[in-house]
């Protein structure tokens, strides 16, 4: 089976490789997902009968900053590759990767594949909408999840008061990975077995000087204080 697999230079891009050593991917230099002709020239050259589209424009003050470009990138670089792959292969499967941020988090709530979502902010809403794109494809997943790798925050401080059921990258590629194996269709999540604050996650990853912030102290945009799921589709991973 031919795999493609978009955004292999990402955190999470980094683990797929290791989950798909014989998949494609494609740099950003031979196909910009914001790219119409790139795309349509890469998909139709590889004709793939998987993908995995896990490129996306992720930073939540850089999508506010800079709406067009997380525009052009999470929904028209999604468009992208649904039309290339009715041009390539309608029957393609595809593994669309989305964000456990599409819901509000405003309560200390377990979101699963049946809760509605309702984005708080614009990498959020563009998350959204690429979901309501994929789902033109009728042979897709759409996967929602929340991972960081597994090394030194890249943040000074992590929030005391912001949660979530995450995983490191490596445990979210083998939940793809799983879900690819068998072919699943609608929506998954892919979640850790346990809710922790992100301080925590980032002292689990590795970090021993990360100091701690607050959402009282921060200052930016409106982001997703619980960003916890589960599954009544799936089974849970054990954070590792």
């Amino acid at each position: 089976m031919k795999v493609m697999i978009t955004g292999g230079n990402g955190a999470l891009g980094k683990s797929l490789k290791k989950a798909f050593p014989d998949a494609y991917f494609p740099t950003h230099r031979e196909m910009d997902v914001a790219d119409a002709d790139g795309v349509n020239k890469a998909v139709l050259g590889y004709k793939p009968d998987a993908l995995i589209h896990a490129a996306a424009f992720v930073d939540i003050r850089g999508c506010e900053n800079d709406k067009k470009k997380a525009w052009d990138t999470n929904v028209e670089g999604t468009q992208n590759i649904m039309d290339a792959l009715s041009r390539a292969n309608k029957n393609c499967y595809l593994i669309y990767i989305s964000t456990a941020c599409v819901f509000a988090g405003e309560h200390e709530k377990y979101y699963t594949e049946d809760d509605i979502p309702s984005p708080k902010n614009y990498y959020s809403f563009t998350k959204l909408c690429g979901e309501l794109v994929a789902r033109q494809h009728p042979n897709t997943c759409i996967i929602r999840t929340n991972f960081v790798p597994k090394e030194q925050w890249k943040y000074p401080k992590a929030f005391t008061d912001r949660f979530g059921t995450y995983l490191f990258t490596d445990n979210a590629a083998q939940g793809i990975k799983d879900v690819f194996d068998k072919k699943e269709k609608g929506i998954i999540h892919i979640v850790g077995d346990r809710r922790m604050s992100m301080y925590e996650l980032a002292k689990l990853a590795g970090s021993k000087d990360v100091g701690k912030i607050t959402l009282k102290e921060y200052d930016g945009p409106m982001v997703t204080v619980d960003m916890s799921l589960s599954t009544n589709r799936w089974k849970k991973y054990k954070i590792r």
